[in-house]
This record gives structure tokens, C-alpha cells and sequence, in this order.
């Protein structure tokens, strides 16, 4: 077999199987990449992202999703409290809500380390549903929190602008 054919093919099965990821694609018809970026906070790379979507075109209330693989250990408590603070700094205020979605949180999210990939996929309008390493690990059955989950990455508001531009294909 010539070594150019050889190599397609070994290429276009790591291709695949990057795509064929369950948690995004029993979820998302279609399922392609719309961007990706890495979070890095100071000199520290925390994660990198992949947001998905069907066709690659995120489409009003069609599902999508959001893998994340972290780069350092990371408890998921702390995931959790994180995900509170930026709800919060969206302009979220109801705190009672806030404390139930971190309950929840804390339960799924479980303790992250270097290689570990986490899939949030978000049925718009329902649920968010969340993979670790492709099983699944929990699901929030409510609207309200899909959306603000989401816009923690996805949302003007970020706090990350630069990373919600590569998600989105903007930069």
C-alpha cells in the first residue's frame, strides 16, 4: 500500500473518531465543530474547547454542545462555584435558584484532571445534559439554567470575550 494512501487512512480514522464522540453526536443531528479556543488564565492553560453544532451553524433553538478538556486537576466543587460566580456576573440574581443549580452542580461535576473531557449539551428551551469522558454524569432538567449555563461561554456578556469568539467562529 503506497505511504500516502497509508497515512490518509490513518488520518481520516482519527478524524472520524474525533467526530464520532457519543455525547455530542446522539445528541446533535449532524454534529460539526462551529469553533474552538483555549481558556488560559495568567501563564496557565485551564482548558481547551470545542463548541458544536448542527452542520457547524448554531441555529436558534437546535441543540448544541460544548466539550471541555482540562489541562490541570480541578475539583469539581470548584467547577461548580465557578459556573455560580459567572451565572451571577451575567446579571442572574436569584439566589435561591443560584444555590439550587450549584446543588445540582456540585453533585454532577465530578473532580477534573490533566486529559479529563467534559460535554455539556444543551437542548434549548428543556435540559442540559452532561458527559464525563463520554458517559453520561447528570442532567439539569430546566430551561432557565440551559440558558444561562451556555452564556457563560456564549453570552456578550462573558468574561472570557476572546474565547467566545473562537467558539463562534468570529476571530
Amino acid at each position: 500500500m503506497p505511504r500516502k494512501l497509508l497515512a490518509f487512512l490513518i488520518f481520516a480514522g482519527f478524524a472520524h473518531a474525533a467526530l464520532a464522540d457519543p455525547s455530542v453526536t446522539k445528541n446533535i443531528p449532524d454534529a460539526k465543530v462551529v469553533g474552538e479556543g483555549r481558556l488560559s488564565l495568567a501563564f496557565w492553560d485551564v482548558y481547551d474547547a470545542t463548541l458544536y453544532a448542527p452542520e457547524g451553524q448554531m441555529q436558534g433553538d437546535a441543540p448544541f454542545a460544548l466539550s471541555i478538556r482540562y489541562m490541570r486537576e480541578i475539583p469539581g466543587a470548584d467547577i461548580a462555584e465557578r459556573s455560580v460566580e459567572e451565572i451571577r456576573g451575567q446579571g442572574f440574581t436569584d439566589e435561591t435558584q443560584l444555590a439550587a443549580w450549584y446543588q445540582q452542580m456540585e453533585t454532577i461535576f465530578p473532580d477534573v484532571k490533566d486529559g479529563t473531557v467534559l460535554t455539556a449539551v444543551f437542548i434549548p428551551g428543556k435540559e442540559t445534559i452532561f458527559y464525563g469522558d463520554g458517559q453520561p454524569i447528570g442532567t439539569v432538567k430546566d430551561a432557565e439554567f440551559t440558558r444561562w449555563f451556555s452564556d457563560i461561554w456564549l453570552s456578550e456578556k462573558t468574561t472570557e470575550p476572546g474565547l467566545r469568539r473562537e467558539l463562534l467562529g468570529l476571530s
